[in-house]
This record gives structure tokens, sequence and C-alpha cells, in this order.
């Protein structure tokens, strides 16, 4: 049998553990794998040479270790997916033409797609074209399909963040500042509130909760009022402030992208505080580096159970973490709905117990909020007559 496999869009850390497990379990059955270059870019036919190569055990010996991916990826490209004013979903005809023609020439009887929700719609139309295809889940902002548990680069990344607020904690805490860190996660919060967690953030500002600029305002002047020295600002790229997402212009393709809000906040926060504060945005140091040894175990469990998919026949579905298993799911459910921060959920009520601002609350609703939960102190009152217990009165 002869199986491809391909990454398509940003890379995260724990794509190359899945080729290793893929190719490993593949090889267990004398199957051959091919891997195409640079995501789906490396099914259409280039002037000069081809854009694929056989992969074997000897190539991906230990390459779990290692970030970014052997393969190369791309965000860009021909591929892009086309969605008309009726909500149907298309890719060029004669691309995806190309793309079918060098699939049947190398014989391939599975194409497994490692990609975020953007390639697993293309993979999806693949699939409606009668191609077998199976899909991976990868990115860093876990946020793609509410079937999984998590996505492999998560945990790295969050790793990452929680290191460099550790680091940033030490100068704000010297120089008595506020600090903001900009982190990545698109729409969702996953990063900001998990690092936010995990390296005693101050304030945790994320899409999924509505936050009041004047609120954190009031919690940070109240905490600086009890006495602490720094305060520590996580803000996800995707909050907005003041009801609107914070873009910048990209050069490259003229489109507008999200980033820039931490830059902002720091100035904002500086004015209506009265305290110096910096800014810091961790950018790609969060999808760099090696992968932790969640996403390297993660990542090798995709890949073999893309195989075992494979063996089934089983094709047109995604792979999920659900718990401490790994299933599927269509790949139609896989990008049916992101998966967000539900702000009711434990995981923020467990940030709330530990007193992290989300700018949803004024300092005097959280106090309240507090004292509310807090038990009544019990009275408790003796009997003149009652007799002393053993040892009581020693």
């Amino acid at each position: 049998m002869i199986i491809g496999i391909l990454n398509s869009g940003g890379d995260c850390p724990g794509i190359n553990a899945v080729i290793e497990g893929f190719v490993s379990a593949a090889y267990q059955r004398a199957w051959r794998v091919i891997g195409f270059h640079d995501g789906f870019e490396g099914l259409l036919p280039m002037a000069g040479g081809r854009r694929y190569e056989l992969l074997t055990p000897m190539k991906t010996h230990k390459i779990r270790a290692f970030g970014g991916t052997i393969l190369g990826t791309t965000n860009t490209g021909n591929f892009n997916v086309h969605v008309n004013k009726f909500g149907s979903a298309s890719i060029d005809k004669e691309t995806m033409a190309k793309a079918k023609k060098t699939i049947t020439a190398l014989g391939l009887q599975a194409l497994v797609v490692i990609g975020g929700d953007g390639s697993a719609k293309t993979a999806q139309l693949f699939s409606e074209e009668g191609l077998p295809v199976i899909c991976i889940p990868k990115t860093i902002n876990n946020d793609l399909c509410t079937a999984s548990d998590y996505t492999f680069g998560f945990q790295s990344a969050v790793s990452v963040v929680s290191e460099s607020i550790d680091r940033i904690r030490t100068t704000a805490n010297a120089h008595k500042r506020i600090m903001v860190i900009e982190v990545m996660g698109n729409l969702s919060g996953w990063i900001a509130l998990h690092s936010g967690i995990a390296a005693s953030a101050d304030v945790v500002l994320i899409p999924e909760i509505e936050f009041d600029l004047d609120k954190v305002v009031d919690c940070i002047k109240a905490r600086k009022a009890s006495g602490q020295r720094e305060i520590i600002v996580v803000v996800a790229e995707g909050a907005k402030l003041n009801g609107k997402w914070v873009t910048v212009k990209s050069t490259e393709r003229g489109e507008e992208r999200l980033g820039g809000i931490g830059n902002r906040l720091c100035r904002l926060l500086q004015e209506l505080t009265g305290f110096t504060t910096r800014y810091c945005v961790l950018g790609h140091t969060q999808r760099g580096g090696s992968p932790c040894s969640f996403d390297r175990i993660l990542g090798i469990r995709f890949g073999v159970e893309a195989v075992k998919l494979i063996e089934q026949k089983r094709f047109g579905v995604s792979l999920v973490l659900n718990g401490p298993q790994v299933g599927s799911v269509s790949i139609d459910e896989a990008v049916a709905q992101p998966r967000m921060v539900q702000p009711d959920s434990q995981i923020v009520q467990t940030a709330r117990e530990l007193g992290i601002i989300f700018g949803d609350r004024s300092a005097a609703e959280m106090a309240a909020e507090i004292k509310g939960k807090a038990p009544a102190a019990k009275r408790t009152c003796k009997s003149k007559s009652a007799k002393p217990s053993a040892g009581e009165g020693k």
C-alpha cells in the first residue's frame, strides 16, 4: 500500500512527532509513505522537479523532538477555499484536477492531512471529490473541534508563555511596573487562560469574556493600593478593546490580521492608572522550539492511529483526543464549530477563585463575591454545668 501525508497552515510543535509515528506504523505493515512538501502545494506539478519524497523510518527516526516540520508548510497558495453567497465552499476546479492527477499517478490509497480548521475544510472538499482523506488536527490555539479535548501544540505554547511570564515578572517587580503580555489564540482565549493560571497572572483578558476597561483599571488600582509591586496582564490577541478587534495590516497580502492589542492596552493602562506600563508580544516564540513531552506523545499517537484508520478503510474523518483515548469524528463535525472557552466552565471558575481579573467585575464586585462565598462563622456556647473533656484546661 502507498499512502501520503502532508501538513498545511501554520506550523506548531508536534508535527514531526505525527510524521514519525505515521511512518513507523506504516512500515510495520510494509507500506510506503510519500511526504508532500509545503502543504497541499506539494500535490501540484512543479517545473524542474517533484514536490514530494519517500519517507522512511531512517529519515524520520527521533524527529519527534524537533519543532517545525521536515515537510515544510504554507498558509497561502492555490488551495484557498472559496465560499459563495449561498455558503457553499469550493476550490478552483483546475487546481483540484491537478491534485487528483498527482494522487492517481502515485497510486495513493490514502492521504493524511495535518492541519487546522482551514486545512480541514480543504480536506473535506477532497473527501467530497471521492478521495480517501483523514485529518489530524493541529493548532496551538486549541480551538479546533469541540469533540477534542486538546490539539497538539497547545501545551507546548502554554509552557513557553508561562516561562516567559515568569521571566517578565522579575523585571516588573523590580520596577513596580504593570506588564502587558500579548499572546496568540486567534479568536479563542485558551493560551491566555491556561498560561495566566500557570504563571500567576493578575489579569487575563480573553475573547469569550467581554471586559470593561474601567473595571480592569479599578482592580489594578486596588491591588496596587494593597502594596502589590507588579501587575501581570495577559491579553489574547482576539480580545476586543472597546468592542472591536485590534488588527494590523499585513504588507504581504494586503489583508488585516489580529495583532497590536498589547501595545494599545499598554498605553491606555498607563494613562488611566498612572503607573509605568510596558508590553511584550511573544509572537512566534509560542509556535517555535521543541514540543513538550505531552505534545510529542499525542503527536505520535495521532500518527499511529491514522494508520489504523487507513487499515480499517475509514476515511472522511478527523482524529480527536477524548479523555485518555484517541478517537475520530467526521470532518464535517470537526469543522462545524470552533472550540471556545466557556465563561461558566470549571477552568474559568478556578481562575476566579484564584482572584484572577477578567475585567467583567470591579474590585468591589469581586470582593463582595468572595465574601458571599465565605461560610458564616459558627458561634459556640458552653453550658456552665458542662464538665470539661479529658485533658481540657491542662
